[in-house]
């Protein structure tokens, strides 16, 4: 009988300590690689589309939310662009064409 509760007891604190502490290690070691699914490193790299622009900065519509844009790069309403980089509010962006991404590569 009282072997049985020893096994009980250890099996019990094996199980919290795997549950407590293993599992929530594993998870974090897993998960701390991927890609940020929200916050501003999650906006880099999606597309938009440009609403309206003016000279070097506009507005993108990303993700059903209306953002003000600038780029070194001529654009219009109704084109599709990349966003590069987000300082505070404004992102910067570049057009969704060949020519533009394969300049942004040499910088």
């Amino acid at each position: 009988m009282k072997n049985i509760i020893v096994i009980l007891i250890i099996g019990f604190v094996l199980f919290e300590f795997a549950e407590h502490i293993l599992f929530p290690l594993i998870m974090y070691i897993k998960d701390r690689k991927k890609k940020s699914v929200c916050g501003a490193d999650s906006m880099i790299g999606k597309t938009g589309e440009i609403k309206y622009w003016k000279e070097t900065e506009g507005k993108i519509f990303v993700n059903g939310e209306l953002w003000r844009a600038v780029s070194k790069f001529p654009m219009s309403a109704g084109d599709r662009a990349v966003i590069r980089d987000l300082e505070g509010l404004t992102m910067n962006v570049t057009p969704l064409t060949n020519e533009a991404n394969e300049s942004i590569k040499d910088c």
